[in-house]
């Protein structure tokens, strides 16, 4: 017979029955519906009705999106599916229903062990942050409750302290506790899912009809044992599970396990069983949604509720004071102090940014003018100290009646000139037409030019770049908003980069992964030697979990860099019951350095 499971609850449409058994627990529709019900009979209630259905499907589809994820760790039948549905054309129809049992575990899961990650930090963490979580990291009642505590405990003359530590501790404990226990039931449930699997693995692939029966068989044996488990926690002494009456009795339904080829099988018997499947997912999910309402890590609302209080009051206080001050209330003090913040934003642009570059623009661009002077300048220093040379030159050779060399430093050349102009100075009128005192002096004068040249072009070199100094000091805020777009710019172009560090924290993170992969799957192992089967199916079911967090991580890399295909084999074989925790072992040592998209950053 062609029966159509319903679809995932979290992926595309389903028959009305499953719909409605899904879309039935949600409180606001239970308390819609019971407003249409006590309302009158009215014309116009028809209009109530189509409202009420309105919204149940609003309700469900919000649900679905909600518990949305990406698709789980393949099952054990993989490969078997794959080419069963190559040789008739169709997936097995059990595939969709066991996708989703493995999918709602996957997420109730997911959803302890980030409670449990909250829950360990405030284990480990200090007295003072234990304290801080007990007085200001859960909400403003509890914030209440504690300052009384704290002040009673001082007026006894105790230890508000102690007793802060003592009751963190007790909190911590207990929800750890509980929530440690159901994440071991749930994953000892998923585990027994994937054994029963694998072991019927060739009923799954037959036809829908013969999959669906072994499917029912499959779940018929691993639904009441998880029942068992459960109930037994709920019930015990040992451990503080929360009882209401969503939750006080978990009690799966059982499926009709009617053969095939039996008269009794038909088209509305499997719709109805498929129905029961969604009914016993639906007390599963309340079941755990009511044990982490009290458990699991509070809200981010709750946690942050102080900072969120001060700045909601900060924010409120500066709203207040600015409406006080607008033209809402008739006052022009925020038109004053928006046109003075005009005009000292004017005039700090004016002053500190546009004039000094405009002056630095007008020094260099002159200084650049002014080359071709500074040019001649040096010319004529150099015209001179060559004149000079020559006359120091012909004078020496002539008084000393000796050939002097032309490289001669000038400082040689003038100790001989002053040696003679001293001689020729002590007769200096007999000197004066006849004698060498009148060249002598020519020198000196030539040689006094010389040096005032030269030092006329230092001095001009030395106010140039004083000018330009004090330019460049005046406009260091125009230069410091220069180095502020420079660095948004930077920070903008680094952009890639950024996502680069990411992708480093992301492969971070996969390592992690891997690495716990490996401890649970060690951890397996040692029970299974142990002979601890029920801590085993528990470790294996972990195993699974954290097997399926990397399977998520690495999908998307792994299709980029084109190792997906052989990568999800190898996850496929880790995830399967029959194959050897040695093997497997071997399996993850290849997943460490055969693939890029595993291996930690080495940067």
């Amino acid at each position: 017979m062609a029966t159509s499971p319903p679809r995932s609850p979290n992926s595309g449409d389903r028959p009305e029955t499953t719909d409605l058994v899904v879309a039935a627990p949600a409180q606001p529709a239970r308390i819609w519906n019971s407003l249409v019900a006590r309302l009158p009979t009215l014309p116009n209630s028809l209009l109530l009705v189509a409202a009420s259905d309105l919204l149940r499907r609003l309700l469900a589809v919000r649900r679905r999106r909600r518990r949305r994820r990406r698709p789980a760790l393949p099952l054990p039948i993989y490969d078997d599916a794959a080419s069963s549905a190559r040789v008739s054309g169709e997936m097995p129809k059990a595939f969709a229903i066991l996708e989703d049992i493995v999918q709602h575990t996957l997420s109730d899961l997911h959803s302890i062990q980030k409670s449990l990650l909250y829950w360990k930090s405030k284990a480990e963490g200090t007295n003072s942050h234990k304290m801080y979580f007990m007085m200001f990291e859960r909400g403003p009642r509890a914030f209440l409750e504690a300052t009384c505590q704290t002040l009673t405990r001082l007026r006894s003359n105790g230890s508000p302290s102690e007793y802060l530590l003592g009751s963190a501790s007790d909190i911590v404990s207990v929800k750890l506790a509980v929530l440690t226990n159901m994440q071991h039931r749930l994953a000892a449930f998923l585990a027994e899912v994937y054994s029963e699997v694998d072991k019927c693995r060739e009923g799954l692939t037959e036809s829908s009809d013969e999959s669906l029966h072994t499917l029912f068989v499959i779940l018929n044996t691993v639904f009441p044992k998880l029942e068992v488990s459960l109930t037994n926690a709920s019930e015990g002494q040992t451990l503080p599970f929360t009882h209401d009456e969503n939750s006080s009795q978990l009690i799966f339904e059982r499926l009709p396990e009617v053969d095939v080829e039996s008269p009794q099988w038909s088209e509305a018997l499997a719709t109805d069983a498929i129905s029961l499947i969604y009914q016993n997912l639906q007390k599963l999910d309340s079941f755990v949604s009511s044990q982490l309402s009290s458990h699991k890590k509070p809200r981010n609302m709750t946690i942050y509720w102080l900072p969120y209080t001060c700045g909601a009051i900060g924010l409120s206080a500066c709203s207040l004071w600015l409406l006080r001050h607008s033209s809402l209330m008739g006052s022009s003090d925020m038109d004053n102090w928006i046109q003075d913040a005009k005009e000292s934003v004017a005039g700090f642009w004016d002053e500190h940014v546009e004039r000094p570059v405009i002056s630095i623009r007008d020094e260099l661009f002159e200084t650049f003018k002014r080359t071709d002077k500074r040019v001649m300048e040096r010319e004529e220093v150099q015209l001179t100290e060559e004149s000079l040379h020559r006359m120091l030159i012909t004078f020496c050779e002539q008084t000393s009646k000796e050939k002097l060399a032309q490289d001669a430093s000038l400082q040689e050349l003038l100790e001989i000139v002053m040696k003679r102009y001293e001689k020729e100075s002590m007769h200096p009128i007999q000197n004066l037409f006849s004698g060498e005192l009148a060249r002598a002096m020519l020198i000196q004068v030539q040689k006094l030019k010389l040096d005032l040249q030269e030092a006329m072009l230092e001095l001009d070199q030395i106010l140039k770049a004083n000018e330009i100094n004090f330019a460049i000091l005046a406009a260091l805020p125009a230069f410091g908003l220069l180095l502020l777009l420079l660095f948004l710019v930077r920070a903008w172009a680094m952009h890639d980069q950024g996502a680069e560090g990411r992708g480093r924290i992301a492969r971070h993170q996969r390592w992690q992964l891997l690495i716990e992969v490996e401890r649970r799957l060690k951890e397996f192992k040692k029970c299974m030697i142990n002979e601890m089967d029920e801590e085993a199916s528990c470790k294996f079911g972990l195993t699974l979990y954290t097997l399926d967090r990397l399977y998520k991580a690495v999908e998307v890399h792994a299709k980029e860099t084109g190792e997906w295909s052989s990568l999800r084999d190898d996850m496929f074989n880790l995830a399967k019951p029959n194959v050897g925790v040695a093997d497997k072992l071997d399996v993850l040592k290849g997943l460490k350095w055969n693939y890029a998209c595993l291996r930690p950053s080495l940067s």
